[in-house]
């Protein structure tokens, strides 16, 4: 589990294919500190840490062919930064939101406005996901814990300060750049519930039409 606040950027400095999987390995100011097996979120997406390199102060994760079609880690390129986090302690303080590190879908930046010292971007993707945001909702973009804004059918605009413009990768994001998404949680489920309740009421009546 994670809170959504990215500690740093790390960068790729290798990409190795064997099968389907993708070994990447990247260097961060704590990769000496990490045990194999550990969880970190890498633009959102929770892997496991498969080696540690202690001299080169690297460590390498994999992602199966699933997760490469699901988020944006199939993309990366030697010297990409991606934003990561190391999975929360029971004591922590939660700063940004319940983030699973299992990333919903992705989403194409359409728009990057700085207006009064921040920045806004505008995300599009694909609603017929059932997937859905909130006005002033929670949403996890490449891992950052950001608020929703102008939620709209398909589309929705974060604002991003200056320290999350520098600390994370969304000083590399521009139009056209495709980010990982996982929506809130807590939706998520009271979606679900939604689904079953309407789906139930509609076999019901289905039933009671059968007997008239």
């Amino acid at each position: 589990m994670f809170s959504g606040i990215v500690e740093e950027t790390a960068k790729v400095v290798n990409l190795k294919k064997e099968g389907t999987n993708l070994h990447i390995t990247l260097t961060c100011s704590f990769a000496n500190e990490l045990d194999i097996d550990q969880s970190v979120s890498h633009n959102g997406v929770c892997l496991t840490v498969v080696n540690v390199d202690k001299v080169n102060k690297t460590y390498t994760v994999t992602a199966i062919e699933e997760t490469l079609k699901k988020s944006n880690l199939g993309l990366l390129q030697v010297g990409d930064e991606v934003n990561i986090e190391r999975s929360m302690k029971p004591d922590s303080f939660l700063d940004g939101h319940l983030v699973q590190g299992h990333v919903d879908q992705t989403a194409t930046c359409t728009q990057v406005e700085k207006r009064d010292g921040s920045w806004y971007y505008t995300f599009e993707y694909n609603p017929s996901t059932g997937n859905i945001t909130v006005e002033k909702g929670s949403i996890a973009v490449n891992g950052v814990s950001l608020t929703v804004v102008n939620s709209q059918t398909g589309s929705f605009q974060v604002a991003i300060i200056p320290y999350t413009y520098e600390i994370t990768n969304f000083h590399n994001i521009k139009e056209g750049t495709i980010v990982n998404l996982e929506f809130d949680i807590l939706g998520k489920y009271i979606q679900k519930i939604l689904e079953q309740q309407i789906e139930g009421i509609k076999e019901l009546l289905a039933r009671n039409s059968q007997k008239q």
